[in-house]
């Protein structure tokens, strides 16, 4: 089974922009969702995936990940998906872990979010100057309510 562990962060500044190894834009839209789980298609550069998770409050949640072919991903996002989340995703390595900055457009533009995977919930990381508030608890930030509640309407 998958098992996701995930801390979300605003951004005190921009002086991670230095430290930037890679980029890539996303878009992804949401095909279904209820209380107990989203299904998601994503293109991520020249990748589409299908994605499957649970809609748990926290850093750990059940993704199961699937890729699927990149115009199967653009006709599901066209002609099923609700609102499409766009973004460009950064990637800065800091100590032992990649840090995934997601720089977001459209009516999500101006919010910038670092979020760090884990391999237990309590694992120790570091953590740099540029990283403010934890925001890994609150729902406004997960991508499923950025579709729903874009930033630009708070």
């Amino acid at each position: 089974m998958a098992r996701e562990i995930e801390r979300k962060f605003l951004l005190k500044n921009d002086s991670w922009r230095a430290s930037v190894e890679h980029s890539w834009p996303l878009r992804q839209g949401y095909l279904c969702g209820n209380e107990r789980a989203s299904v998601r298609v994503r293109i991520a550069g020249k990748d589409a995936n299908l994605n499957v998770k649970s809609a748990t409050l926290g850093v750990e949640r059940l993704e199961f990940e699937y890729p699927i072919p990149v115009d199967d991903a653009r006709a599901l996002l066209s002609d099923l998906a609700g609102r499409v989340v766009e973004k460009t995703r950064h990637e800065v390595r800091v100590g032992g872990h990649c840090w995934e900055i997601d720089e977001f457009e459209g009516d999500n533009a101006g919010l910038v979010v670092a979020e760090i995977e884990l391999d237990d919930a309590d694992e120790p990381f570091e953590r740099p100057d540029w990283l403010g508030e934890e925001v890994s608890e609150d729902p406004r930030y997960y991508n499923t309510e950025l579709a729903r509640h874009p930033y630009s309407r708070w």
